[in-house]
C-alpha cells in the first residue's frame, strides 16, 4: 500500500475494524494530491501527482481509500452556491423535511456548515437554525450573513456542541471525508434529543458502479458508500434509517435517520463479502481517452478548454492525459480561479476568459451540473462554439 511512494499502515476498515482485502480494487497513478486548496503560481513547483489506491473491507464491504486524509478534511468547501438548480432542489427538500417531521420553530443544526450555503436555505423554512464549522473564515462569513454558526468540529463521541440538544440535524456530503467517522457520528447522536431526526447524504457509489465513473475517486473522499454500506455504517453508530434513496440525478444517497434509543455498540457481524470487480473501469478509461483525444484533434492547438474544476474534472484531466491538450480550465468558483489543476498544472480561469481568449471547443466536465453549464456557455459566451459534455458513456455533443 502506498501514497506518494511512502508506506502507510491503514490496512483495516475505519468503520468496522476488520481487514481490508489484501489487493486493491483499483490503483491510479499521477492523481491530484487534493481537490481543494489548489496550487497557485508560487506553490506550483511543489505540486506533484500521487498514487491512489481503492480498497474494500472484507468484513462490512465498505469501499475506501487506504491513504491518509487531506489536511483540510474538517472544513467544508463548496461551490454549489453558484447553481440555481441546486438551490431550488435544496429549498424543496428542506421544506418537505420540516413539514413531514413537524420541525417548525424547532432547533436544527448543520454539521459542517461551510460558508452557510445550505444553512441559509434551511433558515427560510420556519426553523431555528444553528451550524458548526471548523474553518474560521467560513464561520466569520456565516456570522456576517446573520447565521448562528460556531467554530468547532465533532471530534469524538463526548463532544458538546453549543446550544445542544437539537431536535434535528443535517450533514450533506461531509462524512465521507472523515477518518474518525464513527466518533463523529456518535458525537452527533449524543447532541440530539431522543426524538430527533436528521438528513445525512454521501456520494452514491451505487451510481458510480453502474456508470463506471472511474473519475469519481479522489483523495478527499475516504469512503465510497453503497446504499447497503451506508445504512449499515449509520446503524453501527446508533442511527436508524427511516428513508433512504438516490437524489440529485442519482449522484447522492440521501438518508433520513433517527437516533436509536438506548443504543449500545455491538460486535461487528462477520459477513461473507464478495469482492467488487472494478477491472472494467480501466477499459472504460482507455475508451474515453481515445475518444477525447480524437475529438480534440479536430481543433487548432490551444483552442480547446475544459469547463469544471471539481474533483471529477481534475481526475479526468489527469487520467485522460489532457495536461498538454487543454489551454485552460474554466470554473465559476472564485476561490479556484488564478490557480492550477493539481498534477497537470493547467491554469484555472474565470468564465469571462471565453471572451478574452475565445476557444473553438469546450469540454464540460461538471457532473450533474453539466447541462446547466452548457446552457450558460451558449447563452452568455458563444452560441456557435463547439460544446460537448463528458458523460459516463462518452462525449455528448450539445
Amino acid at each position: 500500500m502506498f501514497l506518494n511512494n511512502k508506506n502507510i499502515t491503514v490496512d483495516k476498515c475505519r468503520v468496522c475494524g476488520q481487514k481490508l482485502f489484501e489487493q486493491p480494487l483499483l490503483r491510479y497513478g499521477n492523481m491530484p494530491m487534493a481537490a481543494q486548496c489548489l496550487p497557485d503560481e508560487q506553490s506550483l513547483k511543489n505540486d506533484r501527482g500521487i498514487n491512489l489506491e481503492i480498497y474494500q473491507c472484507s468484513g462490512c464491504g465498505l469501499v475506501q481509500l487506504n491513504s491518509e486524509s487531506v489536511p483540510y478534511y474538517k472544513e467544508v468547501i463548496r461551490a454549489t452556491i453558484f447553481s440555481s438548480e441546486m438551490k431550488e432542489f435544496r429549498m424543496k427538500q428542506f421544506t418537505n423535511f420540516v413539514e413531514k417531521y413537524s420541525l417548525q420553530n424547532k432547533k436544527i443544526i448543520e454539521i459542517g456548515s461551510g460558508r452557510g450555503e445550505n444553512l441559509f436555505i434551511m433558515s427560510q423554512c420556519g426553523v431555528n437554525v444553528f451550524g458548526i464549522e471548523y474553518s474560521a473564515d467560513s464561520v466569520e462569513q456565516c456570522v456576517k450573513n446573520g447565521l448562528n454558526v460556531s467554530k468547532g468540529f465533532v471530534e469524538n463521541s463526548n463532544y458538546v456542541i453549543s446550544d445542544a440538544p437539537f431536535d434535528a440535524f443535517f450533514s450533506l456530503s461531509f462524512i465521507e471525508h472523515l477518518p474518525e467517522l464513527n466518533q463523529v457520528l456518535q458525537g452527533i447522536r449524543n447532541n440530539l434529543t431522543d426524538d430527533a431526526v436528521g438528513i445525512v447524504e454521501v456520494p452514491n457509489f451505487d451510481m458510480i458502479l453502474r456508470s463506471k465513473l472511474f473519475s469519481e475517486f479522489t483523495r478527499d473522499h475516504l469512503f465510497y458508500f453503497t446504499k447497503e454500506t451506508f445504512i449499515s455504517t449509520l446503524e453501527m453508530n446508533g442511527f436508524e434509517t427511516v428513508e433512504c434513496g438516490e437524489v440529485w440525478h442519482d449522484y447522492i444517497i440521501s438518508a433520513v435517520v433517527k437516533p436509536i434509543k438506548n443504543f449500545q455498540t455491538k460486535p461487528t457481524v462477520v459477513k461473507k463479502i464478495e469482492k467488487v470487480d472494478l477491472s472494467s473501469f480501466y477499459n472504460h478509461q482507455s475508451k474515453l481517452r481515445n475518444e477525447t483525444e480524437k475529438y480534440i484533434s479536430q481543433f487548432q492547438k490551444g483552442k480547446v478548454a475544459v469547463w469544471g474544476a471539481g474533483h471529477q474534472a481534475l481526475a479526468v484531466i489527469s487520467m485522460l492525459g489532457l495536461g498538454d491538450k487543454i489551454k485552460y480550465v474554466v470554473d465559476s468558483a472564485v476561490f479556484k480561479q488564478d490557480k492550477y489543476t493539481p498534477a497537470t498544472h493547467i491554469p484555472i480561469v474565470a468564465p469571462d476568459m471565453l471572451h478574452l481568449d475565445p476557444m473553438e471547443a469546450v469540454i464540460v466536465i461538471a457532473g450533474s451540473y453539466s447541462e446547466e453549464v452548457s446552457k450558460i456557455i451558449r447563452v452568455k459566451y458563444n452560441q456557435n462554439i463547439n460544446v460537448v459534455i463528458l458523460r459516463d458513456f462518452g462525449l455528448e455533443k450539445v
